[in-house]
């Protein structure tokens, strides 16, 4: 949330005294998603560009966006967000593979602008009175849940092992024959055929949960959807607990937090869930290439 001239990347550059040649590409406006938008990015850079680096620098809002009104839904983004940042070298160098920790596996993005209820529910406005201030709407958490239930339909073919899917697939027939038995007992409040609603079990395919600190509610539900663990959860809380929602640079302090606890091994996955204004929802997975548990 940081639109100056010239951009933040650019002072950067500047800064540093980069080469005249280095791609620049400024994100603002991404909330709480530039980071694995970032990635995403690099990633099909790297898919035409060989033997390269890449700097991801993400941060929390640098812009002054204090709400100085009365509106309870505006209020509580003063609360909710701080200062932070995270810098991510990534490579394609072959010649660096020994030296990487972790290596991308896949990534989904879903977005939900085109739905007026989805792009509403976290917007930058004016209150009756003219104050800027962040918008977040009692949809929100509704929002939210719709785009990860989409991503999760798109992703979980690509984590999970066959034996887990076959799994789902049988217990979701079970489940529709029931309900064509008995249809009053087909409601739900999600989509059906979701993940979330199946009972898959997640923990097949991932060891690790990288959850974006957006709130206790965030962290709550998606412990909730997925089946996870306080030990599942305990990275996305202490983080939240000790530096609160850094917006898009919070998913590196949670694994910050897995690393520095030596849970990473070498073969282990990690799942990076984030959401963000728009609405959005990504999500990747990341091997561990390493071991990183001794040091």
């Amino acid at each position: 949330m940081l639109s100056s001239t010239p951009s933040l990347a650019s002072r950067i550059i500047n800064h540093y005294k980069m080469r005249d040649d280095v791609k620049v590409f400024n994100l603002t406006g991404m909330g709480c998603s530039a980071s694995l938008i970032s990635v995403d990015i690099v990633k099909n850079i790297f898919k035409t560009y060989s033997n390269k680096l890449a700097l991801v620098a993400t941060s929390e809002s640098l812009s002054p966006n204090w709400y100085s009104g009365n509106n309870r839904s505006m209020i509580l983004a003063n609360c909710l967000f701080r200062s932070g940042g995270c810098a991510i070298l990534l490579t394609n160098k072959r010649s660096l593979r020994k030296r990487a920790m972790f290596k991308l596996k896949c990534m989904v993005r879903t977005h939900h602008g085109a739905r007026e209820e989805s792009y509403n529910c976290c917007v930058q406005s004016e209150d009756e009175q003219g104050r800027v201030g962040f918008y977040l709407g009692k949809n929100l958490p509704k929002a939210a849940t719709r785009a990860f239930v989409d991503n999760l339909k798109i992703i979980t073919p690509k984590i999970l092992p066959v034996t887990e899917l076959l799994r789902f697939m049988l217990k979701l027939l079970i489940k529709k024959i029931k309900i064509r038995q008995n249809p009053s007992k087909g409601s739900t409040n999600l989509p059906s055929g979701t993940p979330l609603k199946a009972g898959i079990n997640f923990k097949t395919g991932i060891e690790h949960f990288c959850i974006h600190t957006g709130g206790k509610a965030v962290i709550d539900g998606i412990k909730h959807s997925l089946d996870l663990t306080e030990y599942d959860i305990e990275p996305a809380r202490m983080t939240l607990h000790r530096f609160g929602n850094t917006s898009a640079s919070s998913l590196w302090y949670v694994l910050a937090y897995m690393e520095a606890k030596k849970r990473l091994k070498r073969g282990d996955r990690v799942f990076m869930i984030s959401f963000g204004a728009g609405f959005k929802c990504n999500s990747c997975v990341w091997e561990v290439v390493r071991d990183l548990t001794v040091g």
